[in-house]
């Protein structure tokens, strides 16, 4: 039971988060989004919302990291597909969600990056572990260590600046775009 209300709390902080970012969510939202108890909220994060942010941001860089895995694996490890495949998961998404439905590491991360050391570390160490997922799949796919790893960063920078763009623009143009870009050029490089 203590763990599930600890789940509730981190699963409603990452959707808030994602949805208002951290300064617009405050910890009574949190708390009635989880349907939790005020103080079950200090007993499992007695740091307060820091902590329960640094805590929700590892939680959602984990969950996205296995819907990454989960999306390479439905793409037959085919990783131009995959790259494809998880672009168009956020276009539907912030479309079902009326643009709401962004990462929720970036929705963070640009609110918080010069606030709070460490939110902006739990931040860096999400990107971090999500361009190293990436870039080991491209190196199984046949591209050296180094040019796989930059290939990552790019990928990922270019899918969190499309979605901003989308958001910003209620218009999921940039996401479709970006896809068709990076997907030509990871299809150039694994042909090279």
């Amino acid at each position: 039971m203590a763990n599930d209300t600890r789940e509730r709390l981190l699963e409603a902080s990452a959707r808030l988060f994602r949805e208002q970012g951290y300064a617009g969510t405050g910890l009574k939202q949190i708390t009635a989004a989880g349907g939790a108890p005020w103080g079950s909220l200090y007993h499992f994060f007695p740091g307060g919302k820091e902590q329960l942010g640094v805590e929700a941001i590892a939680h959602s860089g984990a969950r996205y990291e296995r819907l990454f895995e989960l999306t390479f694996a439905r793409a037959d490890a085919d990783v131009v597909r995959c790259v494809r495949d998880f672009f168009q998961l956020s276009v539907d998404a912030l479309e079902r969600s009326g643009w709401g439905d962004g990462c929720p590491i970036a929705t963070v991360a640009l609110e918080v990056a010069s606030t709070s050391e460490p939110l902006r570390h739990a931040c860096a160490e999400v990107f971090a572990s999500w361009e190293a997922v990436f870039a080991r799949r491209l190196a199984g796919a046949g591209l050296a260590e180094e040019r796989a790893a930059d290939l990552a960063t790019y990928a990922l920078a270019a899918f969190e600046g499309a979605i901003v763009l989308s958001r910003a623009a209620h218009d999921t143009r940039p996401l479709r775009v970006t896809a068709d870009v990076v997907a030509g050029t990871l299809t150039s490089a694994l042909a090279g």
